[in-house]
């Protein structure tokens, strides 16, 4: 099994999570989301296949979203103009993310990859 790892380097849950798919030796292609920010379209494709919330995906504690006081905007605004504003800087995006065949995964969440990853 071959999965895409969303990441930010600097990030020590990213960091924690890189290490657990490498002791687990999970191939991965990894891409900085900083540098390499998913597209409208593949995020709509995520937000779908994973079957979570919009709001699982926004950096909710990410300083871009306390800057545009998002929390605020947020539930004014359509499905279509959150995936966009997803789109317009990785920072905004919660990470890691985890995309498999099947599934999608946002955070780290130890249990979580294991019932995806390990099975």
């Amino acid at each position: 099994m071959n999965v895409l790892f969303l990441q930010y380097p600097p990030c020590s849950t990213c960091k924690n999570a890189n290490k657990w798919l490498d002791a687990h030796e999970i191939a991965y292609d990894s891409r900085n989301i900083k540098e390499e920010n998913p597209n409208a379209t593949e995020l709509a494709d995520w937000i779908k296949r994973s079957g979570l919330p919009m709001k699982r995906f926004f950096n909710t504690s990410g300083i871009l979203y306390k800057e545009k006081n998002l929390k605020e905007l947020l539930p004014g605004m359509s499905e279509k103009e959150q995936i966009d504003l997803l789109a317009t800087d990785g920072m905004l995006v919660r990470r890691p993310l985890i995309i498999g065949k099947d599934f999608v995964l946002v955070g780290f969440k130890e249990k979580e990859w294991e019932a995806a990853l390990l099975r």
